[in-house]
């Protein structure tokens, strides 16, 4: 190649050589046009790494259709920006697309999370609500009845078991469980 061509004589002469499939041809192309090229992508996807898989797309498009270029119709480097510029177009589309896939899978696992049997975040809200006043009510008993109804409840012991443990008479034991729960319903009363 003699230093009198024009640099579009020079690209066009790079471009037939690599529809001959000359792999030096198609090197010398890209250290002479990829970093203006690769500037061209950049600024359309934004992104280096993204930049650089639309670059490498686009110099596989032009081994595979150098053959197809036609100087009459424009310029070697506005027709290899061309096809970058599609490239670049096709990675945005193709990104959009795969975080569409992305909400979507999540959509759906929502879906199924909140039509499944396990809680949903308001039944978890309602039982924490429940839990803290079931906790405040609690504090508001005497200390017996405290003890009683926690065991009773949170233990599943039985009047007698409770009695026996605590060596107290059944009848006590009844007493204060009734008092404590009619305490209890009283004060959650106010919570609902």
């Amino acid at each position: 190649m003699s230093s009198t061509l024009t640099p579009d004589s020079e690209l066009m002469y790079l471009l037939d050589r690599i529809a001959a499939q000359d792999d030096s041809a198609l090197k010398a192309l890209y250290e002479s046009t990829s970093s203006k090229l690769f500037g061209l992508a950049l600024r359309i996807v934004r992104h280096r790494d993204l930049a650089e898989d639309v670059l490498q797309e686009a110099f596989l498009s032009i081994w595979r259709g150098a053959g197809s270029y036609r100087a009459s119709l424009s310029p070697p480097m506005a027709w290899m920006g061309l096809i970058v510029r599609s490239r670049a177009l096709d990675a945005l589309r193709k990104r959009a697309s795969d975080r569409s896939d992305v909400t979507n899978e999540f959509d759906e696992e929502l879906a199924q999370t909140l039509e499944g049997d396990s809680p949903n975040p308001m039944d978890i809200t309602q039982a924490s609500e429940q839990a803290f006043a079931l906790h405040q009510c609690l504090g508001k008993l005497d200390h017996k009845q405290r003890e009683v109804v926690s065991l009773a409840y949170l233990r599943d012991q039985s009047h007698s078991e409770l009695a026996e443990q605590l060596r107290l008479p059944l009848g006590t034991v009844k007493s204060w469980i009734r008092r404590g729960l009619e305490q209890l319903r009283q004060c959650m009363a106010r919570y609902v």
